[in-house]
């Protein structure tokens, strides 16, 4: 035989590649048996949670639209809805009032905090000094102080300046920062390229230019999350506007619903389609901020203090 002369391919067995490809499109089903099961368990946990945090807001919402006598009966579908307890609300208390100083001290409270954390976390991330992580670790640890234990010097600060009965005592303590929001900030300040700032410099930049033209464009995902932490904080507290304000012309709103609890609830026959309906008008505002700010809001949790 010429040495030259190739001998012919193996031609494979139509059955064992049959039985291959069989083989194959098995597993292959199997693993997208699993992908679909898998998808499916996550598609059905998160519409449970959805409904478990929806459905308040919803019955919420219901029971706004009922009278008196129904509000209770756990139906989502009001069976004769109405819209009279929303021109009730607006004729028995001066929620317009509470919400503009609400809205004054939820803008004033949130502005004054974010600036003032971002300052300090741009002094702990960017300079280097002796004795900077021991004073960090001071800062951080008044998030351990129990607000009980300052709620009476801050009183009495706030007593002898004379502005108990006013909406300073509110937002004004913002401005010096926040030790959570100062943690926050610096992780993501941390994070940033220092060469970014030392060519900056290098160009001319003062170390405020640097700040508010690098560092802060650069880290606004972090200071939209302290903003939006910060002005939901400021709509729904109510324990300080509890001890400091006095007259209804300075209530915000959680002060104001606080009153309108001792206001409409006698001898035990309490007006609750008057309150879920004030609860619905002052839940809006925070839903309509977040839907706002969202998009800033979940890149910056997904992002601070994630290491690049």
């Amino acid at each position: 035989m010429d040495s030259t002369t190739t001998l012919p391919a193996a031609v494979p067995d139509p059955q064992v590649a049959d039985r291959a490809t069989k083989l194959r499109e098995r597993a292959d089903y199997r693993a997208n048996r699993k992908g679909w099961l898998g998808r499916g368990l996550i598609i059905a946990l998160l519409t449970l949670a959805t409904v478990v945090f929806v459905y308040p807001l919803i019955w919420l919402v219901s029971a706004s639209l009922k009278p008196r006598s129904e509000v209770f009966d756990n139906k989502l579908i009001p069976e004769s809805p109405t819209i009279e307890n929303y021109i009730t609300i607006w004729q028995e208390a001066p929620l317009a009032l509470w919400i503009g100083n609400t809205l004054l001290v939820t803008v004033l409270a949130a502005v004054a905090v974010t600036f003032s954390s971002a300052l300090v976390a741009w002094g702990f991330s960017y300079y280097r000094f002796r004795g900077r992580d021991a004073l960090f670790f001071l800062v951080l640890a008044t998030m351990m102080l129990p607000g009980a234990v300052t709620m009476i010097p801050t009183f009495l600060i706030w007593d002898a300046l004379g502005q108990v009965g006013t909406l300073t005592p509110l937002w004004a303590g913002n401005l010096f920062g926040s030790a959570f929001y100062i943690f926050l900030i610096r992780q993501f300040f941390l994070d940033l390229p220092r060469q970014v700032f030392e060519a900056a410099r290098i160009d001319g930049a003062t170390d405020w230019q640097i700040f508010t033209r690098i560092g802060v464009p650069l880290c606004k995902p972090a200071l939209v999350v302290t903003l939006l932490f910060e002005a939901q904080a400021a709509w729904t507290d109510l324990m300080r506007p509890l001890i400091y304000l006095r007259d209804s012309s300075t209530f915000t709103i959680p002060r104001g619903l606080k009153a309108m609890l001792d206001q409409f609830g006698f001898a035990g026959n309490w007006h609750w389609e008057l309150i879920v309906t004030a609860g619905v008008i002052t839940t809006v505002p925070m839903i309509i901020l977040f839907f706002i700010g969202q998009r800033h809001f979940i890149e910056g949790v997904a992002t601070t203090g994630a290491k690049s």
